[in-house]
Formats: C-alpha cells, sequence, structure tokens
C-alpha cells in the first residue's frame, strides 16, 4: 500500500488536542506517515500549555497529500491570532495548494485557511465560537461536526479532529480501516459529516 504522507503544521500557541487527535488516528496505520512542519523550518514550537516540540522536518508542502492545520485559540493574542497578523503561514498555506494535495483545518485552523483565501465560498466549519468570524471572512459555513468540500476537509472545535482523522481514513481507506482505528482509540465518532456532491 502507498504511504500517505501527512503534515502537522505547528506554530507558537498551537492547540494541542488540535493535531494530537488525528495524528493519534493516522498512527493507527503504517502506510500514514505524520511529520511536523513549521513555516519557518526546523525549530521549537510551545504549544497553548506550554509543552515544547522539537520540529526537525523543513516546510515542504509538495511532498504533502495532507497539510494539516490545527487550531490555537480564539480572539486577540491567541496563537491563530498572531499568525494571521504575522502573515507568514496564510501566505504559505496559499502557496501549497495544488492538484492533488487536501488542505485539513481542525477548529480555528480553518480561520487560518481563511486568511490564506482558501475557504472563500466553499463549506467548512470551525469551532462554534469563531463561526461567524468564519463567516465574515467569506467561507460558507456548514454548522457541521466535519466538512468534506473535496480538497478542503475542516472540523469543528477541539476534539473534532479525532472525527476528522476517522473521516478520512474511512474516505481513503473505506469503513473498516475506520472501525479498526475507532477500536484502538475506544473512541465512537459523533456528529455529522456533510460532504459536498461529487
Amino acid at each position: 500500500m502507498t504511504t500517505l504522507a501527512v503534515h502537522a503544521v505547528l506554530y507558537d500557541g498551537v492547540e494541542e488536542q488540535d493535531f494530537v487527535g488525528p495524528i493519534a488516528v493516522f498512527g493507527v496505520f503504517d502506510h500514514i506517515r505524520t511529520t511536523y512542519v513549521t513555516v519557518d523550518g526546523p525549530r521549537t514550537v510551545t504549544t497553548a500549555s506550554g509543552a515544547e516540540i522539537v520540529v526537525r522536518a523543513p516546510w515542504s508542502p509538495s511532498s504533502a497529500d495532507v497539510v494539516l492545520v490545527p487550531g490555537g485559540g480564539y480572539g486577540e493574542g491567541s496563537g491563530v491570532d498572531l499568525e494571521i497578523r504575522r502573515g507568514a503561514l496564510p501566505k504559505a498555506l496559499a502557496d501549497a495548494q495544488r492538484p492533488g494535495v487536501v488542505l485539513a483545518a481542525v477548529c480555528t485552523g480553518t480561520l487560518l485557511l481563511a486568511a490564506a483565501g482558501i475557504t472563500g465560498g466553499r463549506p467548512c466549519t470551525t469551532h462554534h465560537v469563531a463561526l461567524e468570524d468564519l463567516r465574515a471572512r467569506g467561507g460558507r459555513v456548514v454548522d457541521a461536526r466535519v466538512v468534506d468540500d473535496g480538497d478542503l476537509v475542516t472540523s469543528g472545535g477541539v476534539t473534532s479532529g479525532l472525527d476528522l482523522g476517522l473521516w478520512w481514513v474511512e474516505r481513503r481507506y473505506g469503513p473498516e480501516a475506520a472501525l479498526l482505528a475507532e477500536r484502538v482509540l475506544e473512541h465512537e465518532r459523533r456528529g455529522t459529516v456533510w460532504r459536498a456532491a461529487s
């Protein structure tokens, strides 16, 4: 089976559960390889709770099948707010778009994709406190746990990252693979997956 490359985008203030959830799902399978990356290249990232994560890989979205963008709080001074103001990460995400790559976001990570101009006019979701902000930034907000619009897959707040991961596994490898991950993680999916008509 071909290896699937997932790049999890980290930055200072990133919310741990937003990326740990889907990575835990992907980690069930030997053929899914997750790599931590930052737009600034290898460095140490300090998460929202103060954990330090050493990122060793270079920024290389051209070698990813999935670029996973976790959230980092909401409002002035949050990790997401600071990255939007800085501008480097939204620009890099906009440049990462290409045929064959899926951009996936958990929680307020969708606002980073919105700042990159990726969600404009497209079905998407985020944490419930940020839905109006996402709408104001041009997203076609769907109030669902996971929203799948082909090469853009977004999910609601925090723990919905687990459900995004499980949905992605089902979409790519089928329901038996998703059921296996559910059993391993002792997690039953919640909510509805809204999927664009093919």
